[in-house]
């Protein structure tokens, strides 16, 4: 069975779960307003998450950094909104923890580390971001035209019209 499906059948199961326990304890009515405060908190630390994220992310365009930091956190931070309007104690807790700046931090610092987040595009005179991908420190990413020197004045034109 794919991972994804797996997660399709058991995140639900033990979100039912861990709401019917609740529910036994505090009773129904408050387990719902639970599910439901913690909705509202989650949306108003996103807003503030987001925004934080957002004016790094620009102070990082503007000094002709590559935000890559930013552009991984806030796809954490867009990740955890879904999951703290999804109903449930289990998705709240994760969606919580990608909202705590040093944790999402420090995923984002570990994946960049790692090598599997593959930012395309670099930054062209601090304007920008240019075509294509950059590969190692330098930029081995060559512009240019092509002429068959086997034949004088010939240029790649040349060869569309024959």
């Amino acid at each position: 069975m794919p991972f994804p499906l797996l997660l399709f059948i058991v995140i639900p199961f033990i979100e039912i779960m861990l709401i019917l326990r609740v529910s036994d304890q505090i009773g129904g009515l408050y387990t719902i307003l639970l599910v439901l405060g913690t909705a509202v908190l989650g949306i108003n630390l996103l807003k503030r998450q987001g925004f934080s994220t957002l004016m790094r992310f620009q102070e990082r365009l503007q000094r002709g950094e590559i935000p890559a930091q930013e552009i991984l956190e806030g796809m954490m931070i867009a990740f955890a909104g879904a999951l703290l309007l999804t109903p449930g104690f289990l998705t709240d807790t994760i969606g919580f923890s990608l909202l705590f700046p040093p944790i999402r931090r420090a995923i984002a610092q570990r994946t960049l580390k790692s090598g599997k987040f593959m930012f395309m595009g670099g930054m062209q005179g601090g304007a920008g971001f240019q075509q294509g991908p950059t590969y190692g420190p330098q930029g081995d990413t060559f512009d240019g035209e092509f002429r068959n020197e086997t034949r004088p004045n010939s240029t790649l034109e040349d060869k569309d019209r024959e």
